[in-house]
Order: C-alpha cells, then structure tokens, then sequence
C-alpha cells in the first residue's frame, strides 16, 4: 500500500510538471511570436521611412509614392477622411463619377475598398487627429498587419512540429528573405498587403482545426476563426477566389485520398462558399464573384458526394474507377454551373483572365489588347531562376527540398495504403514499426505548398503566396518528430530524435544569424530620399492650372496619381475588372498609336476628356523589347505593322499615319486645331483638348 501510494504521488508530482513545463512552453513560444511579429514591423517601417525619407517629404511626394493601383485605394481613403460627414463619404463611394468620366460607379461594388473605409471611419472617431496624420494611421496599419502576418506562420510552424522552436524558424526565415516573401514596405495599399495576413491565419486555424481528438466546442471555435479569416481574406483582395479556389482543389485531393476527415471537409467548403457570399452581399451583388469558379467547384463537390456515396469502399481498382468518375464528374458539374450562372448574369469581367491564361500555357497566340498586356509583364511571367539562389542563400529552399520530397514519398505511400485498403491487412500488425504515417494538418499543409509553389513558378506575382508557406513548411520538417523517425528508420539509426529535432533548428538560426544580421543592420542604416521632381511639378500645376471638374485623360498608372494628388476626375484607371473599362482604356491609349488627330480626338472628347497627358517614357518606351512596348500592343491590335527592325505578321499593313504622341510635338495645324500643349517637363506634355461644337 504504501509503495503504491508513492508511485502514485510520483505520477501526480511528475504530471504536474509536465503541465508547468508546458505552461513555461507556451509562455516563452508565446513571447517570442509576439516579439518577432512587432520587430518585423518596425523592421519594414523603418525600411519605408528610410528609403523614401517619408517624415520630411512634401505631403504630395507622399501620396506619389503610392503609385500605380495603390495611389487609386488610397484615394478613397482620403476621400473618406476629407469628406464632410462619414455618410457624405459613403454616399461619394456609391455613387462616384470622378473615377470614370461620363458614368456613375458603385465604387464599394467594383473595388475591395472595405479596409479604407473601416479605417477612414476609425481614425474620425477615434481622439487621435491631434497627435497622428491621416496618412501614418494608415501606413502603419498596414505594417501592424506584417506582425499578424509573422505570428501566424509562426502559430501554423509551432502547431505542425509541436515545439515554437519551429515557429522562431520560420518567423527568421520570413525576415531573411524579406525579398521574396513580401514587399509591403514599398507598395503599401496593394491589396495582398491587406488580404495575406488574413490568409495566413486562416491556414493557422485549418491546421488547427485539422487535428485529431478536438473537443466539439473547440471545434466550434476554431470553425469560427476559419470564417472570420476567410471573410476578411476574400473582403480585401479582388482575387480572394482564385486563391480560394487552389485551397478547395488541395482539400478535394487529400479527400479523395482519405487522407482528411470528410466531415471537416465539408465544413471548410461551406465556410468557402458562405463567406464568398458574405462578401457579395457587401459588395452589392457583384456578379464577378456569383460567377466565380469556386463557388461552382465547391458546389459540385457537394452535390458529386450525394450522388456518389460509396467513394471510399472498395479494392484499389474499385476505388480509382470511382475516383476517375468522381473527378470527371466534378469538373463537368463545375463548368455547367459555371456557364449557366454567367450566362444569366451575362456576367463577362474576368474573360481577360481566361484569355491570358489561354495564351499563357500555349494555346494559341492572341493579338488581344488586354491578354497580351499581362503577358508582357514581368510580374505575370515565370518565376526567375535568381529567386532559388536567394533563398538557397538563408539554406531556405535546401530545407524546403528535403522536407518536401520526405512528405511527397510518405504521403504517396500512406495514398496508396489508404485506397488499396492494405492498412486492414494483417501484414501491417508484422509490420509495424516500418509503418508511414502523415497527419492531417501536414498532409494539408503539404498539398497546399505544391500547389501555390506551381502557382508561384507559373505566375512570378504569386510567389508571396508560396515563399511565406514555403518558410513554414522547411521549419516544420526540420523540428518534425515524424520527420526525423522516418529517416532514422530509413537508416537504421537509433540516435535520439529529440536530439536532431532540436539541434539542426538551433544550428540553422546560428548561421542565419551570424551571415545576415550584419547585413540587415547595413540595410537599416541606409538613408535615401524621394525624388521625382517631373511628377511632382505637373501634380502642382494640375491643382493650380485646372478647374476641379476637369477630366483627365492618360495612362492608367499616372491617373490614379492624378486622382489621389488633385481629385479631378479621370477617364480610365488601373483597377482592370470590368470590360467597359477595359474597352475604355484601350480606347484612350489609341494616343499612343498610329491614328489621325482627329480620331483621337473624337475618343477623347467621347470620354469628356478636358486634358490629355502624354509620356515620354510610353512613347519612346524601351523597358521592353519589342513586341511587348505598349505602342506595339496597340499596333498589332489596331492591325498595324510595328516599329523597328523584326518581323511581323504578313496581314499587318502600314498605318495611313504617323504615331500619335510623337506627331503632336511637331505642332501641326491638323493637331493645334484639336489639341494645345499647356504644360510640359522632361516627363510629361498636357495638351488642352479645343471644345468645338
């Protein structure tokens, strides 16, 4: 009796222990996510402030550095602070015909601007106008998003492997390679900027969520998170369902595979397709999001699953003739209720997508206006070949590769093991310890890297979505009991997991250390300073020289400048969602082709335009090579033969004229009848459009 009263005396002193150490865990690891998420954004501020001089520069070379789409979102928001009521701004955003001239546009509809407004109404409530600008409430939310962001990889890292160790690697990881795993400190408003941080806790909830032996109010909780993430992610991103869309195919994967509960399944497809929903009702019934792929897809996954209720029962054959007819069904389904839905809502806003995504993987050549101007940008290009010798750099994509190909190799096996149905055999109980075993949330989190990591190698643009994860995923591996057993085993080692659990992780953060603190703190040290003198002086002249309802004709990236920096209204801007203004901007950069004065004059003056701007940059472009400048664009569509020495199309003629925006200098009568230089720097030449009856 009184030895069995000691050893169960031991038991409760060792389990109390065993709970204080976890409590001091969890502390620490707890600390140490907090810390980095604030030190990365101090470390990206300060970044902003030293390479711009942000403090001292005029309030207009502030608002210019937000260029191209982010000076348009950011003008809302400074439409919504200036306004004199938050109803008054609403009623601006709803209502808005200074975005698109001769039309009214629901800009709360069109555009993902949720986040400006919640902010703009934030800062006029809040007791802070006294001691913070408009502009630093804004900036610095978003870089207070960036710790979200790293405390949520962390999280996912740490729930993945079991220990934080895990987390503080790949939270080292993300700062390291700053390059490729974010660009927030100079292009602030961008939408991902705002949406990512969202997706990434919402990733952290699903593996949560993903565990085993969760009790049901846990459960509950955590489906809420997963709502609440997936709402907010799809409210601030234009391309929330093509993201959504590469998630739901993961899941449909590892669920044919048996390789996820259904159950759980069922339940993030739901949470899809209801906080796409949400969003459309917010954004007053847009139809681009009714008519998204995901919500057909997921759809048609739930209505293939009742239809086909014996999925997974069967021999292997049995299993993959189901599988096949499964897949099979699926898509169909999907494209049917695709079509059928656009069809009623005559919905066409994301054709120019699917078009360059035709030419994109090779089917066919396209002299499409629209296709080809995302083609010939860099960002939608592949993947350059130097971003693996960045991030080999920090022994990132070493780690990656080798973690990848162990959980490729496990998960093919237990694939395998799950739809032959061998794991009911007896051989498996002779078989034990040989045994490969992937758990849910890893397998999750190993599909979803393959999918946005072919994302990211299609699509350079993409590649935060993948470089982020991609630190996640490595640091998992190497701090991954699972791991490690499944090598040892593979070797025949018995040296203690816990051991090389810890210490490669503890040796990684040492070398990343030593190599790169050096070189952050150069980085940091750094000064620099805006300069864009050019547009700075035409912003000036433009709200000095011209009425306030004047209307401003030009390159979509200058114009959301123009909008943000003077608030007169525009005939085309850089938010590219919708076929009439698509149609429009093609229209207006018939400035830069070869056509007559007085057919550029006509579609300006269809427009209302009052003011034309035109750049040298545009005109002389040399960025590119050709076939990809702008003005080839144009030509090629407009039937005509290119500039400069190549070849070209046998049914492509010469032009009745000459280009456009390089005739207009010459001040020929045919042109001063039409249009007058106003207004010229080494940059720009604004010509005042004649207002004849």
């Amino acid at each position: 009796m009184v030895v069995s009263a000691q050893i169960h005396l031991g038991y409760i002193q060792k389990g109390k222990v065993i709970i204080l150490w976890n409590i001091l865990s969890i502390t620490v690891g707890g600390i140490f996510a907090i810390s980095l998420g604030l030190l990365t954004s101090v470390y990206v501020a300060t970044l902003h402030e030293n390479d711009l001089w942000f403090s001292n520069i005029k309030e207009v070379e502030r608002e210019i550095s937000f260029r191209t789409e982010c000076g348009l979102y950011y003008s809302y928001y400074k439409q919504m602070i200036q306004a004199a009521s938050i109803q008054q701004g609403l009623h601006g955003l709803v209502y808005d015909n200074k975005t698109e001239s001769v039309r009214t546009i629901n800009i709360l509809e069109r555009m993902n601007v949720y986040q400006e407004v919640f902010l703009s109404i934030l800062y006029r409530i809040l007791p802070i106008q006294q001691y913070l600008e408009p502009v630093y409430f804004y900036i610095y939310t978003l870089f207070g998003l960036q710790a979200v962001y790293v405390i949520a990889l962390y999280v996912t890292s740490w729930l993945l492997s079991g220990t934080w160790l895990s987390g503080l690697l790949a939270a080292c990881w993300y700062i390291t390679n700053r390059v490729d795993t974010t660009r927030v400190e100079f292009t602030i408003p961008l939408r991902e900027n705002w949406a990512l941080p969202f997706f990434a806790v919402q990733i952290a909830a699903i593996t949560y969520l993903l565990r085993t032996h969760l009790q049901p109010v846990q459960e509950r909780l955590t489906l809420t998170a997963v709502f609440i993430a997936t709402f907010l992610f799809s409210l601030t991103w234009q391309f929330n369902q093509f993201m959504m869309l590469i998630q739901a195919l993961a899941l449909f994967i590892l669920d044919c595979l048996d390789m996820l509960p259904t159950a759980k399944v069922t339940w993030l497809y739901i949470i899809q397709i209801s906080g796409l929903l949400l969003v459309c009702v917010l954004q007053f019934f847009n139809s681009m999001i009714l008519g998204s792929l995901l919500i057909s897809f997921n759809v048609s996954v739930l209505i293939a699953r009742t239809i086909q209720k014996n999925l997974k029962k069967g021999g292997l054959l049995n299993r993959l003739g189901k599988l096949i007819l499964h897949v099979l069904l699926v898509l169909c389904l999907t494209l049917l209720i695709n079509k059928f839905i656009k069809k009623i809502l005559n919905l066409e806003s994301d054709e120019h997508i699917f078009k360059f995504l035709k030419a994109k993987f090779g089917f066919g050549a396209t002299r499409d206006f629209d296709a080809n101007l995302y083609l010939c940008e860099e960002a939608f290009g592949l993947l350059p070949l130097n971003t693996f010798s960045r991030l080999s750099s920090t022994l990132l994509f070493y780690a990656y590769g080798f973690v990848l190909f162990l959980l490729t190799v496990a998960a093919v096996i237990v694939a395998f093991r799950n739809l032959s149905g061998s794991n009911q055999v007896q051989l498996k109980e002779k078989m034990e310890e040989y045994t490969v075993t992937l758990k849910p949330d890893a397998a999750y989190s190993l599909v979803h890297t393959v999918l946005f990591g072919c994302l990211a190698l299609s699509t350079m643009r993409m590649k935060y979505l993948w470089t982020s994860h991609m630190c996640v995923f490595a640091s998992f591996g190497l701090c991954s009991t699972e791991v490690w057993k499944l090598i040892l085993k593979c070797l025949h080692l018995y040296t203690s997991q816990r051991v090389i659990k810890y210490s490669i992780p503890i040796i990684t953060l040492l070398y990343i250390s030593f190599k790169f603190w050096p070189g952050i703190m150069d980085e940091l040290s750094e000064l620099r300073e805006f300069y864009d003198p050019d547009t700075v002086e035409l912003m000036n002249w433009i709200k000095s020289n011209t009425p306030n309802t004047a209307v401003f004709a030009g390159s979509m990236q200058l114009l959301a400048g123009v909008k943000l920096c003077t608030g007169r209204t525009l005939t085309n801007h850089p938010h590219y969602e919708d076929k009439n203004l698509r149609e429009r901007t093609k229209q207006i950069y018939q400035i830069y082709a070869k056509r007559s004065p007085s057919d550029v004059y006509g579609i300006l003056r269809s427009f209302g335009t009052d003011y034309v701007i035109l750049e040298d940059s545009i005109c002389y472009e040399r960025r590119h090579s050709r076939g990809c400048r702008l003005r080839d664009l144009l030509d090629v569509a407009n039937g005509h033969i290119m500039d400069g020495l190549g070849e070209n199309e046998p049914d492509l003629k010469p032009s009745l004229y000459p280009r456009f925006c390089e005739e207009i200098k010459k001040n020929l009568p045919s042109y001063t009848m039409h249009f007058t230089r106003v207004f010229q720097n080494k940059t720009f030449h604004v010509y005042k459009l004649a207002k004849h009856k």
